[in-house]
């Protein structure tokens, strides 16, 4: 008998944690969320990736490859070449993070979205909770 869907190999799941009836899965120990913030430049990028990882707002900050983002400004469509944070937190350091993000972001309206890591490999969430202690 394989794996169970879902299941990280070689790891059980968390005892007693919701949703885990059975199924295999592996809710967060601390709530780790994944927040996503496109810059206009790859310096920009850099030098927020940085000082959120320096200001220990993230414990990691991947940089993504440059991207092209078309959306809807002021009634207008636009076009603009662009980089992709995805920074990894915290839910107690989120709040920080999204205000410092806001206030170093060039952008009149920055895109700074977060959403909850529902599962994950145990040591990685507990390693992103101790990175992000203050």
């Amino acid at each position: 008998m394989g794996e169970p869907a879902g299941a990280f190999k070689g790891v059980a799941a968390i005892p007693g944690a919701p949703g885990n009836a059975g199924r295999g899965r592996y809710t967060c120990r601390m709530p780790v969320h994944l927040v996503f913030c496109s810059c206009p430049d790859p310096d920009t990028a850099q030098r927020l990736a940085t000082a959120l990882v320096e200001g220990r707002l993230a414990a990691c900050v991947s940089v993504l490859p440059p991207m092209r983002s078309v959306y809807r400004w002021q009634g207008a469509v636009e076009q603009a070449d662009e980089v992709l944070l995805l920074a990894k937190t915290t839910a107690d350091r989120l709040p920080a993070l999204v205000e410092q993000l806001r206030a170093w972001h060039p952008y009149e309206l920055p895109e700074i979205v977060a959403v909850e890591a529902g599962t994950g490999l145990p040591a990685y969430l507990d390693w992103v909770a101790d990175a992000t202690r203050e």
